[in-house]
């Protein structure tokens, strides 16, 4: 047994007041009348006996009482470690709330399990010690050191986050808001489910600071996510089908039977099907759905599942153009066949300039530029098509016969391309043709029928081993070879397209196909969700307002809950994100700013919508594999404990024990009274 104060124990010396005052005060003589002097003897004598022996009984109790007072103030212990510390104690507390607290423990929320061992945690300490209440939010108000009444307040605040952070990382941050009191006691808790992909708390090695492991353990550990959606086209097209990929995950032991999956779109919802998913795996799906409008559209697919239900809904968002912008800048003079190939074709609009008379300011509003025998290309004009590329358009050139090598090598370095060779007069077939890349993908019903390839009487040389071949001449040189960079790609022919040298324009199976895939994927592919918590830049088109403000508002649209999904946020969010004007274009950086699932709009002033975003929550959280407390133990240092994960515990009172041993100045106090009470029987009852 130990003392927590043992300095009290010199206290024990005022046992020596009711020793003084039993030799003085009851040694005195009591005179006792009586009628008859033959029983004087016997009567002096059993008085005496009876008197002393409750005198005794009296001192006894007197000083058993103090003893047990002394001792309660001294605050004895049974240490269960040999590391007890004294003095004032810096405490944090982290309370996961992460999405996967949301599982079931019996019949309440982990969530709120976790709480109540946070408020048992700051209850086990005294009064003057110091609190950090910590979550995944890392709040910046979290990072000091408050009372224990602030503490619990800050813990009745603690609402299920998006955010999910690594327990290292927690770890630090309690770490840096200890540090910042006088305590020399400092102890973090770890209130957690400690999933897999979290708990990584061997990762933190400072030894000074105690950290407790406090695990919570669901009853059910089964759900069912909807990890990513994706087109299967990088461009939707205005009155065709749009087909959607789904990536459906079962994170359970058990098959998830009949999951039904339904979209909502354009306001309307529908059933798309059930599908089950075998135990530990996942599965990808096909939705289609018509494009009926031009402008943005905002989705949603969902899936019913519970208890786990923040990984049931998917948003995405995207923008159908009315048309697409062709733009073809021509040497000497247009194309008729390259002119025909978007004539009859009312989504495409094909545009003509001169060489010698460009406006580079115009670029932006096309998706695809075709460069038609330029006989020199200008360092500006090379410069600018290098950005129109870099920036998610699409570069077609056909060279000139009498094309300064020169000018063409330069452009061509600027794309990684190598130089461009002479001309070489001599027939050639092209053998084979790339089905695999996106401009010739999906084209063909029957990829090893016998199609017509070109056949050209003369071509420039590429560089070998350089960009991607979408065409192919016997001698396995290039006719058509790709070169991406950035977010576009530069497609360069090596024969020119005039019908004498190339009869690619008369074979309408290769060249209008290739124009308008190459037109498509030059529409630049915008991301149709990102995901909260994760440090997003969006992107859209700078308007100049008629009032002169240039401040952006995102606006999130408030979805009506469905059956089986997550809740909707309960009021409509709106924030100014921080925000760059670069040109033409705005750069937005949300940060923080966005918590809830959902659709944001983009918008200068009034309810226009400039853009639309989705966002989704992360879904690292949707893997509910956990650690055991076997797990945990391996690698952990001696200053790392896991405390006893029992609900029906009084958890107060193993924090106390874990802290300062078994407490026994409770009974000390308990011992007093009793002796205490007997004092006073013996001398209202024993009457001598």
């Amino acid at each position: 047994m130990q003392f927590l104060f043992p300095a009290f124990l010199a206290a024990l010396a005022v046992i020596a007041i009711p020793i003084v005052i039993h030799l003085f005060y009851f040694r005195r003589f009591k005179r006792v009348y009586f009628t008859n002097v033959r029983f004087l003897k016997e009567v002096k004598e059993e008085t005496s006996n009876r008197q002393k022996l409750r005198n005794l009984l009296v001192l006894l109790m007197r000083c058993l009482a103090i003893i047990a007072m002394v001792l309660a103030f001294a605050q004895p212990f049974i240490p269960l470690s040999s590391g007890v510390k004294k003095g004032e104690r810096a405490v944090s507390v982290f309370v996961d709330n992460s999405f996967s607290m949301n599982s079931l423990s019996k019949d309440a929320p982990l969530l709120e399990l976790a709480k109540q061992r946070a408020r048992d945690i700051i209850g086990a300490y005294d009064v003057a010690d110091r609190f950090q209440v910590l979550t995944n939010d890392f709040e910046g108000r979290d990072q000091r050191l408050v009372s224990r009444e602030d503490a619990l307040n800050r813990i009745e605040e603690i609402r299920t986050s998006p955010s999910s952070r690594e327990l290292s990382k927690v770890l630090i941050r309690q770490q840096q808001c200890l540090n910042t009191g006088k305590q020399e006691n400092k102890i973090a808790y770890l209130v957690s489910d400690f999933q897999a992909n979290i708990a990584d708390v061997t990762n933190f090695r400072d030894s000074l600071i105690q950290v407790n492991l406090v695990p919570m353990r669901a009853v059910q550990e089964r759900n069912v996510s909807v990890d990513s959606v994706w087109f299967e086209s990088p461009v939707q097209v205005l009155n065709q089908p749009a087909n959607l990929l789904v990536k459906l995950s079962n994170r359970s032991d058990e098959e998830a039977q009949e999951v039904r999956l339904s979209l909502r779109h354009d306001g309307q919802s529908k059933p798309v099907g059930a599908i089950s998913i075998p135990a530990r795996s996942t599965r990808l799906d096909t939705v289609s759905f018509n494009i009926l409008h031009a402008g943005w559209h905002e989705a949603k697919l969902s899936l019913t599942d519970y208890p786990v239900q923040f990984d049931d809904d998917y948003f995405l968002s995207f923008y159908v153009a009315e048309r697409i912008n062709v733009l073809a800048i021509n040497g000497l003079q247009q194309n008729k066949y390259l002119n025909n190939a978007f004539l009859g074709v009312k989504y495409f609009q094909l545009d003509n300039a001169d060489a010698r008379a460009l406006d580079y300011s115009k670029f932006a509003n096309y998706q695809l530029i075709v460069l038609n025998e330029l006989t020199v290309i200008s360092s500006g004009l090379a410069n600018e098509l290098k950005t129109f590329v870099q920036n998610g358009g699409n570069v077609l050139v056909f060279p000139s016969f009498s094309a300064d090598l020169a000018s063409y090598s330069a452009f061509l370095q600027g794309f990684n391309a190598g130089v461009l060779g002479g001309f070489e007069a001599a027939m050639r077939q092209a053998s084979q043709i790339n089905t695999e890349e996106f401009v010739f993908r999906d084209v063909y019903l029957n990829k090893s029928a016998n199609l017509r390839l070109p056949v050209t009487q003369g071509n420039f040389r590429l560089a070998p081993a350089r960009g991607e071949q979408i065409l192919t001449y016997r001698d396995g040189s290039a006719m058509l070879a790709k070169y991406t960079q950035g977010e576009g790609a530069l497609y360069f022919s090596a024969a020119p397209l005039d019908e004498g040298t190339n009869d690619m324009v008369r074979n309408g199976e290769i060249f209008v196909p290739m124009l308008f895939k190459m037109a498509i994927a030059g529409t630049k592919g915008r991301q149709i969700a990102y995901t909260i918590g994760k440090d997003e830049v969006l992107e859209a088109k700078h308007q100049a307002s008629a009032s002169g403000e240039t401040i952006y508002k995102l606006r999130m649209k408030v979805d009506e809950p469905s059956a089986g999904n997550a809740p909707a946020a309960s009021t409509s969010q709106e924030f100014i994100p921080e925000q760059r004007i670069f040109g033409s274009k705005v750069l937005l950086t949300p940060g923080t700013q966005v918590r809830d699932a959902g659709w944001y709009r983009l918008g200068l002033q009034g309810d226009s919508t400039l853009a639309a975003y989705a966002f989704n929550y992360d879904r690292k959280e949707s893997d509910l594999t956990y650690k055991n407390e076997e797990d945990l133990s391996v690698g952990l240092l001696s200053n790392m404990k896991i405390l006893s994960q029992n609900a029906e515990a009084n958890f107060s009172q193993i924090v106390g024990e874990q802290e300062r041993g078994i407490v026994l100045w409770r009974w000390c106090v308990v011992f007093a009274l009793l002796f205490l009470a007997l004092e006073v029987l013996f001398l209202r009852l024993w009457k001598v």
